[in-house]
């Protein structure tokens, strides 16, 4: 004790000094984060370079060109009029000069073969000469490719703009699909513009103005619970440097080192703010109870007292909601990583300068504590007769809170399993313009998202030959068929094309030399945006178009594909691969189900031991973690109930409540175990210990439960529903805690 009071003492002397320190520290934080403060949802921060599907994402875009696209919608009067496709081919001069285009796509730009001369030659699929109705009757015939270029009424026109291979434009997507809309509001007054590089920036912006809106939010709300939580308005601004001074030095670290905000990481002030308030809420409710059985203290010996009864529960719950944290640095993806360690550097920011700063302002403060009242209070509501009757409601009906409580417990055990795995892309963006064009687009288009289907020879030869083609015709058939699917376009289209003009050309008695021949030529440069071939002719690539959706979609998709593919070839003889975001996004139930394994038995041991050697004893540690794992279960039922799946947000969701739902009951415990000093048995000991921390526990719930509805008011649906679901976590976390734990530890322990 005599140590403790020896370092606040010195901690007092050089407050001038910490001060000073501080706010050089909080100047050079706030310098940085102006400065740097960016927004990185690229797919680095989902996958890592080594990891194999990135690395074959990226070299299917070098070989086959990137499903980087914009793709913008045009309304016309006459999609085929000469000035609208006059206004395509400028647009087309413009946007073909930019560095980082590698080719664009219109009416004004596709080209058909026509056969003549033993000999593909390309002319143009528009021809002004040509009528109205020759041109409809010449697109009838290539449906798959022209309906991606004209609407169904010929009132709308398509524009695609395909960017290089994503590792080459990463850093400035958000730059490039500035210029792009700039370009095409000089040409267009009227546009509808989506695709990958498009939702990358609505999904950036968003992410930035929630971070802030977020932040803003959380301290008002604080602020105001403060004001009916604290025992008295001069505590506020100790509490408010408590919650405000970690965050801007975290933030300056995060942005000092190069890091960016990105879906998952916005979360962080929030999170990490209604934590330091929660710890801030707990010194100064002991600080203010001992201030009052303790008139003959000085003031350092107060704080002495105060800090020796907060340290060891607030060390305890720092390290089981640093160990839910850091239980996320075991996930496969980096976002996750970063979230963990991040987060955890914040949470010992928080909890070491709680302490130096209430050190502090208390130094500063000469307070009357009986005269000390709240600056707003809730007359009607009397917190020691709530906490009477609770006391004897777990007395009197220990057994009946037991069997229901451990019912739903079971129940939710259940429940577990049948939670989905699934991420909407959609749900990641909220309302707004972008989400608007994309529901449009795909509307007219039938999709978005390009996928490309690669089917090659085992042997290495090629593969025009006519068993092959006759293969790859039943497999597009499969294809068309399929209504997750649309406008698959390959060397079979042209094919088809060619058959209806040229019937000479595939008749029986040709030979198979002259259809490799003249189907080798049709993989023009001129219609690059589709690619037909690999280079040695051994590879067959279907493009086709897919909507924005669920991964349990993209998951369906992928196997219909790999089912047609084995109906349609002999595997033996025929190799199958499916490139494009979209088998890589597939592949995020993988990782969120290995997220949800590794993180929370991770963090479940960790915190098992943690409460062992905080409690000391086997039975009574079994005892407490019962009811910690009850909100969990909780979860599992609200997601299967409502139908919320876990998704690249929800995924972290366990191994964090799982630490946050301990926090009170290390509180509780603490004081429960301090008590055993004390004569008595476990109802006596437990009801002093709810008396005691009963104030304090409904304060942080309070505080925890209204930062995460903050995060429920996103407008971008996942995020929404990981804010619900955590308040609601936090909630049954308090419920467990005033009810089924004391019942458990009246009735077992001894």
């Amino acid at each position: 004790m005599k140590k403790l009071e020896n370092l606040i003492s010195k901690i007092i002397k050089l407050r001038i000094t910490i001060i000073a320190f501080l706010v050089i520290a909080l100047g050079f934080s706030g310098y940085n984060t102006l400065n740097k403060l960016s927004v990185d949802n690229s797919l680095g921060i989902w996958f890592l370079e080594d990891d194999p599907s990135y690395k074959a994402y990226i070299q299917f875009q070098e070989e086959f060109g990137s499903d980087e696209i914009f793709i913008a919608m045009f309304p016309v009067e006459n999609a085929i009029g000469k000035k609208e496709v006059s206004d395509l081919k400028a647009l087309h001069n413009r946007i073909d000069a930019l560095p980082y285009v590698q080719t664009s796509f219109s009416l004004a730009k596709a080209k058909y073969p026509i056969y003549a001369n033993q000999k593909i030659n390309f002319d143009d699929l528009y021809n002004d000469q040509r009528s109205d109705r020759g041109l409809k009757n010449l697109f009838s015939k290539l449906p798959n490719i022209t309906s991606q270029l004209v609407s169904k009424d010929y009132k709308s026109q398509f524009f695609y703009i395909q960017l290089k291979p994503t590792s080459t434009v990463e850093e400035e997507r958000q730059a490039i699909a500035a210029e792009m809309r700039q370009i095409i509001e000089e040409n267009y007054k009227n546009y509808y513009l989506t695709g990958p590089p498009v939702l990358n920036e609505a999904y950036s912006k968003g992410i930035y103005k929630e971070s802030l809106l977020f932040g803003v939010l959380t301290v008002l709300v604080i602020t105001l619970m403060l004001l009916f939580l604290l025992p008295s308005k001069r505590y506020l601004i100790i509490s408010l440097l408590s919650v405000a001074i970690p965050i801007s030095l975290l933030f300056g670290l995060i942005t000092s080192l190069g890091f960016a905000l990105n879906m998952i990481s916005m979360l962080i002030p929030t999170i990490l703010m209604v934590y330091s308030v929660s710890d801030a809420v707990h010194i100064i409710n002991i600080y203010h109870k001992e201030g009052l059985t303790n008139k003959s203290l000085t003031k350092v010996e107060l704080l002495a007292v105060a800090i020796r009864k907060s340290f060891t529960p607030c060390f305890y719950t720092t390290l089981t909601t640093f160990v839910g944290y850091f239980a996320l640095y075991l996930s496969p993806l980096p976002a996750f990583k970063n979230m963990g360690v991040f987060t955890c550097i914040g949470l010992v920011f928080s909890f070491i300068l709680v302490y130096v700063i209430t050190i502090i302002g208390f130094s500063y403060m000469n307070l009357n504590f009986e005269k000390a009242k709240p600056l707003l209070s809730l007359k009607r509501l009397n917190q020691s007769a709530f906490i009477d009757w609770l006391n004897r409601i777990t007395s009197d009906y220990k057994n009946g809170i037991i069997i229901g409580f451990t019912a739903v417990l079971i129940f939710g055990c259940y429940s577990i399993f049948q939670v989905k795995i699934d991420t909407n892309s959609r749900d990641l963006l909220a309302e707004g313009k972008a989400k608007q064009d994309l529901r449009k687009v795909e509307t007219e288009l039938g999709g978005s998202n390009r996928l490309q289907i690669n089917i090659s020879t085992s042997d290495g030869s090629v593969i025009l030959n006519k068993d092959a083609l006759k293969q790859l015709e039943d497999f597009q058939t499969k294809l068309e068929a399929n209504e997750l699917m649309s406008n698959p376009v390959s060397v079979v289209t042209i094919k088809q094309f060619l058959e209806k003009r040229t019937p000479v050309l595939f008749q029986s008695n040709v030979s198979e030399d002259r259809i490799k021949a003249t189907l080798s030529e049709v993989d023009a440069k001129d219609n690059s945006f589709f690619k037909l071939f690999s280079e040695d002719l051994t590879t067959a690539g279907f493009t086709l178009t897919l909507m924005e959706g669920r991964t349990s979609q993209l998951n369906k998709v992928l196997d219909d594909i790999k089912l047609a593919f084995e109906s349609s070839f002999d595997t033996n003889k025929y190799n199958l691969k499916i490139n494009g975001f979209a088998v890589v996004f597939a592949q995020l139930n993988k990782f969120i189900l290995e997220t949800q394994f590794k993180s929370f038995f991770a963090a479940f041991i960790v915190a098992f031991f943690c409460l062992l050697v905080f409690i000391k004893r086997l039975r009574t540690t079994i005892l407490v973690l019962i009811p910690n794992l009850l909100p969990l279960t909780v979860l599992a039922i609200l997601m299967w109930a409502l139908d919320i799946p876990l998704d690249v947000t929800t995924a972290m969701i366990t191994p964090i409540m799982l630490g946050i739902a301990m926090d009170d009951t290390i509180h509780l415990v603490y004081k429960y175990r301090r008590s055993k000093t004390v004569k008595g048995s476990a109802k006596e000991r437990m009801d002093n210990a709810i008396n005691y921390t009963g104030g304090a526990l409904f304060s942080t719930t309070i505080a925890l439960v209204g930062g995460f509805l903050i995060i429920a008011s996103s407008a971008t649906p996942s995020v929404r529903d990981f804010g619900l679901l955590c308040a609601t976590t936090v909630a049954i976390a308090l419920i467990t805690d005033i009810f089924y734990l004391p019942a458990l530890l009246k009735k077992f322990d001894r």
